[in-house]
């Protein structure tokens, strides 16, 4: 079965919608995928990100903000029969497929701070939780900052087994961090800046895919917008995300 959404109000179903797409967006907007006219729904209130068989939720910065099975959520890794409230409305997810990933792998958002005027020679990357670089595998929220102390960083080796997608490498290309490598070796790996930019990496069997989650313009990829469908990445691709600069390359 299809994951789909099912919006209710007051007990009373009123649509369906499967998740047939990569980025299902929800507002008051008419050109949102799931339109609800309601004032307490903000034009661009949030998006559920659809990768094989996994869904994600994220409110995109609401004025009401949004809640997931009676919690105030900003994101949330769906499971089946989770309901989300916006405003009176809500919205059943109903999947009956195994997940293929978790919700630490959407979470952990790799937060890209644009290059700053007069930034330090000393300046350079940091997790925000005990300095610890990129290969800890993301333990904690990792940030390309332009405060912390530098930390050496080396990508960790992943075996991939036969038939799957390599392992691939974003390295930033400007600003204070300069030459640093990130290593996708997760399913998903959310990348920007929240309420400014934000981009998701998918590694899927038949390759890499980026998709705008948040943000008033989309990322760039050799220069072009990616638009609102997932874009699939090529070797030494150069993506350009939240004023930072960073080339995608397959590991070898």
């Amino acid at each position: 079965m299809t994951a789909k959404l099912i919006l209710s109000m007051d007990g009373v179903v009123i649509k369906e919608y499967p998740l047939t797409k990569e980025r299902t967006t929800i507002g008051r907007k008419p050109h949102n995928d799931i339109a609800i006219d309601n004032l307490a729904v903000s034009s661009e209130h949030a998006a559920v990100i659809t990768i094989l068989n996994d869904s994600f939720f994220e409110d995109l910065g609401s004025t009401n903000g949004s809640v997931v099975n009676g919690a105030p959520t900003q994101k949330h890794f769906l499971q089946n029969s989770d309901v989300i409230e916006i405003g009176k409305y809500k919205l059943k997810y109903l999947n009956d497929q195994p997940t293929q990933t978790s919700s630490a792998d959407f979470e952990k958002t790799m937060v890209l701070r644009a290059p700053v005027k007069q930034a330090k020679p000393e300046d350079g990357f940091n997790q925000t939780q005990g300095g610890v670089g990129v290969a800890a595998k993301h333990e904690s929220t990792t940030q390309f900052n332009t405060t912390a102390p530098k930390v050496d960083v080396a990508p960790t080796p992943v075996a991939v087994p036969a038939g799957q997608t390599p392992v691939a490498i974003i390295q930033i290309l400007n600003g204070p961090n300069l030459g640093r490598e990130l290593e996708l070796s997760k399913n998903l790996t959310t990348l920007g800046k929240p309420g400014v930019q934000v981009a998701v990496l998918a590694r899927r069997p038949h390759g890499y895919f980026i998709t705008h989650v948040e943000g008033a313009s989309f990322p760039l990829v050799n220069g072009a917008s990616v638009g609102e469908q997932p874009h699939q990445l090529k070797d030494h691709d150069i993506i350009e995300l939240a004023g930072v600069k960073m080339e995608f390359y397959l590991k070898t």
